[in-house]
């Protein structure tokens, strides 16, 4: 069978489709992962990767002409609670930027089934059977429903979706469950970072997106670190100098590999590194934000697994409570264990023509 995996041209959504993406390739299947931009940079994966994004493609302007046009929905945005109605307006617009070049390479290739993440509703417009990969803890339908009336061309529903939030956190109707595996590519990881370290490790993450103030909570974390007993490593920090003596820090690392060597995580509440975490059994402490981050940060701290606060909330006594915490140790772990009993993308392949009918 070949199956087109569709993303919007971000790392943080090609990454989630890559596990099922090799198993399909593992499993004899034909894969081309269509995505554009820094996402491109999977090609290390070994499948074969097109890029669908025109050159002239830039979030960052296409978000700026949507706040100006659209002052009150980029300001509910920026608070965490804007309706889908900033980010369905934001990647209507760069999927109607792919749709012709998918079409062109669906129409060249010849997909039996096409596989995208909700916001790359493109996907769904080439006449071809699609199934949708969550990718978050926000409903994928509903997301692809979203982005798709803002686009020009008609997005049709899937043959299904596969479900990776773990239903504890967030449930939804129909579809087929599928454990979220976690992937950041390859990467170097040093030897003390593999390894346990004498005292509690707490990783500082921050987001592969570019955006305003990204470098805050690592800030935050920063000041308040010499009075917490434990190490802190900081992944991809905007400095490295004059640093506290318990912080370290790393360049790009897969976080994946280095998770089980940490008791705790301080990230911006991107979907990835929040469902690798859980997966992980590791409590984290979460940023809300714009898009998905304050949903997030919301559904983990209501299930126990972790916390939420901003740069001006955290104090050394919220980084102790994250890593001494045995309520929110307890609750992650059986997040964790619950990811565990759900089928993973192999074993959603080997039953891939029952989840693909095409006939």
């Amino acid at each position: 069978m070949r199956v087109l995996v569709v993303a919007a041209p971000l790392l943080g959504h090609v990454f989630p489709l890559m596990p099922l993406a090799l198993a399909l390739r593992e499993a004899g299947h034909d894969v081309v992962v269509a995505t554009g931009g820094e996402a491109l940079r999977v090609r290390d994966s070994g499948l074969h990767v097109e890029d669908v994004v025109p050159a002239n493609v830039r979030f960052g302007p296409i978000a700026l002409r949507i706040m100006l046009r659209h002052p009150l929905v980029a300001r509910r945005e920026l608070r965490g609670s804007g309706r889908l109605d900033f980010v369905s307006r934001l990647f209507g617009t760069v999927g109607d930027a792919m749709t012709a070049p998918l079409q062109a390479l669906a129409a060249k290739w010849k997909p039996d089934v096409v596989v995208h993440e909700p916001l790359a509703a493109a996907g769904s417009a080439l006449r071809v059977p699609s199934i949708i990969h969550d990718v978050s803890l926000f409903d994928g339908l509903d997301l692809t429903a979203a982005v798709g009336a803002r686009m020009k061309a008609h997005v049709p529903p899937p043959l299904t979706i596969l479900r990776t939030a773990p239903p504890s956190l967030a449930e939804f109707l129909g579809g087929r469950l599928m454990r979220f595996v976690s992937y950041s590519g390859d990467g170097e990881v040093p030897r003390w970072l593999a390894e346990p370290s004498g005292k509690p490790r707490i990783l500082v993450s921050r987001s592969t997106a570019p955006g305003p103030g990204a470098g805050r909570m690592m800030a935050a974390v920063v000041k308040a670190a010499p009075h917490v007993d434990a190490e802190f490593v900081l992944v991809r920090p905007e400095r490295a100098e004059g640093l506290p003596d318990n912080v370290r820090t790393v360049g790009w690392v897969p976080i994946p590999r280095v998770l089980p060597f940490c008791d705790g995580i301080v990230h911006h509440g991107g979907a990835g590194t929040l469902l690798g975490a859980l997966a992980a059994g590791v409590p984290q402490l979460v940023e809300p934000g714009p898009g998905d981050r304050t949903v997030h940060a919301n559904l983990v701290t209501a299930r126990g697994a972790g916390l939420a606060a901003g740069p001006r909330d955290v104090t050394p006594e919220l980084l102790t409570r994250l890593i001494e915490d045995s309520k929110l140790q307890r609750a992650a772990g059986e997040v964790r264990d619950e990811m565990a009993t759900m089928p993973t993308p192999a074993e959603v392949v080997q039953r891939w023509e029952k989840v693909a009918p095409l006939k």
